[in-house]
C-alpha cells in the first residue's frame, strides 16, 4: 500500500504538473508545440484513467501509438483462426481475441455459429486441452510484442517434452523497435518523442533504443504505469526538447535494465526467429516480426494447416490504422462512440482494454 500511495501522491503529482508547465512555457517562447506518443497500451490506459492529459500545457500533447498487440493483429489472422474453426480444429485464445474483427466476422461470431473457440486463462491449457482431445487439432492464438514471447515460446518444448503432436501455434509476433523506426520514416507522422513501453523494455532493455535516439535524435524515456511515474516521463522530454538535447532516459531502473532480460530473449532466439510483418493499419515493417522457426514448423499452425495470416479486408470507415499512427485521436473517427463502441466495436482499438478508442470511450468521452 506504501509503494502504491508513494506513486500516487498528490503534492509530488502537482509538482511535476508545475515543472511541466515551466517547461510548456520555455517550448512557448520558440513558438513550439510538441507531440509526444506513448508506445504501450497500459501507459494509454493509465494516461486517460488519471486524466493526466488534463493537466498539460496545450503546446504539450500526447499521441496513443501502436502499443496494443491485439489491436496491430491485421484482420487476415482472425480470418485464418475462423477457417481452421471451420475445418473442426479446436481454436484457444485469451478473451481479448473474441471480438477482434475479421473481414467479417469475429470469433465470438463464428463461436455463435457452432466453432470450437476457448478461451484460456494460461496458455498451458491449451496443451492440456491437445491431451484431452487426442483426435483433434488444438491451436492455441499466439500474439504479442516482445512481453509475452518468452513465455508463448515455451509451450513448443513443453509440448515436445510430453509427445503432444495434435498442438500448436497460430502466431502473430510483433517487434517494438522496428515500429518506431517505421513511424519516424512515415511523413504523415510528427512524433517529437516517445513514451517507451516498460513491460517490452524488461525484455529487450533500455539499450534497445539507443539507435533510436542516434539516427532521428528524438528522445525516448522509458518510465512506469503509475501517474508519478508517466508525469516524471513527460517532464524530463518536455525538458529535453525545450533544450534541443535528445537522449535515451531510463526512469523505470527498478525494473528495467540497459541489457534486458538475457534469459527470455535467449529462449524467444531459440525458437523464433525473425520476418517481415504485417501490422493492421501500417502495413508491412520489415523484420518486425518473429516466427517459429523452420526446426519446430510443425507447431506453426500456418504451416501445419496452410493459412495466411497476413492482409485481409477491415471495414473500410475504421480509422483504427489512423489511430494506432499518431495521426488522428480517437474522437476524429466519425464512428466513435456512435456505430463503433465496446459493446459492438467496428476496430480492434475499441475492443482490446489496452486500446487507445476503449481507453478514450471509457475515460476522455
Amino acid at each position: 500500500m506504501k509503494y502504491i500511495e508513494g506513486f500516487r501522491n498528490a503534492d509530488a503529482g502537482k509538482q511535476f504538473a508545475r515543472e511541466i508547465a515551466i517547461e510548456g512555457v520555455k517550448l512557448a517562447t520558440q513558438n513550439r508545440v510538441i507531440r509526444l506518443m506513448e508506445v504501450c497500451g497500459s501507459h494509454t490506459m493509465a494516461i486517460s484513467r488519471y486524466g493526466i492529459r488534463d493537466i498539460l500545457p496545450d503546446n504539450i500533447e500526447l499521441l496513443s501509438g501502436p502499443g496494443c498487440p491485439v489491436c496491430v493483429t491485421d484482420a487476415a489472422y482472425i480470418d485464418a483462426a475462423i477457417e481452421l474453426a471451420s475445418r473442426g480444429h479446436i481454436i484457444s485464445t485469451f478473451g481479448d481475441m473474441i471480438k477482434v474483427p475479421g473481414s467479417e466476422q469475429n470469433l465470438a461470431l463464428a463461436r455463435s455459429d457452432a466453432a470450437d473457440v476457448r478461451v484460456c486463462y494460461s496458455p498451458l491449457e491449451s496443451i492440456e486441452l491437445a491431451k484431452d482431445n487426442p483426435d483433434r487439432e488444438v491451436v492455441f492464438l499466439a500474439i504479442g510484442f516482445e512481453t509475452t514471447m518468452a513465455p508463448l515460446t515455451t509451450l513448443i518444448p513443453r509440448a515436445v517434452r510430453e509427445g503432444v503432436d495434435n498442438f500448436s501455434l497460430l502466431t502473430a509476433f510483433k517487434l517494438v523497435p522496428p515500429a518506431l523506426f517505421a513511424l519516424l520514416s512515415d511523413p504523415a507522422v510528427n512524433v517529437d518523442g516517445f513514451i517507451c513501453p516498460a513491460h517490452v523494455s524488461t525484455i529487450i532493455g533500455s539499450d534497445a533504443y539507443r539507435p533510436i535516439v542516434e539516427k532521428h535524435s528524438v528522445p525516448c524515456v522509458i518510465c512506469g504505469f503509475e501517474p508519478l511515474d508517466i508525469l516524471y516521463g513527460i517532464k524530463n522530454l518536455a525538458n529535453q526538447l525545450a533544450n534541443d538535447r535528445p537522449v535515451l532516459e531510463n526512469q523505470y531502473s527498478r525494473v528495467v535494465k540497459p541489457q534486458g532480460n538475457k534469459t527470455a530473449q535467449k529462449l524467444i532466439e531459440t525458437y523464433l526467429e525473425p520476418t517481415d510483418a504485417s501490422w493492421r493499419g501500417i502495413g508491412i515493417i520489415p523484420q518486425s516480426g518473429l516466427v517459429i522457426r523452420q526446426g519446430f514448423s510443425k507447431f506453426d499452425a500456418s504451416i501445419k494447416f496452410s493459412v495466411s495470416t497476413e492482409g485481409g479486408e477491415p471495414d473500410i470507415n475504421c480509422r483504427c490504422g489512423d489511430v494506432l499512427r499518431g495521426t488522428i485521436r480517437p474522437s476524429d473517427c466519425p464512428m466513435f462512440g456512435s456505430e463503433c463502441t465496446p459493446a459492438n466495436p467496428v476496430g480492434p482499438c475499441m475492443v482490446s482494454s489496452e486500446g487507445s478508442c476503449a481507453a478514450h470511450y471509457k475515460y476522455a468521452r
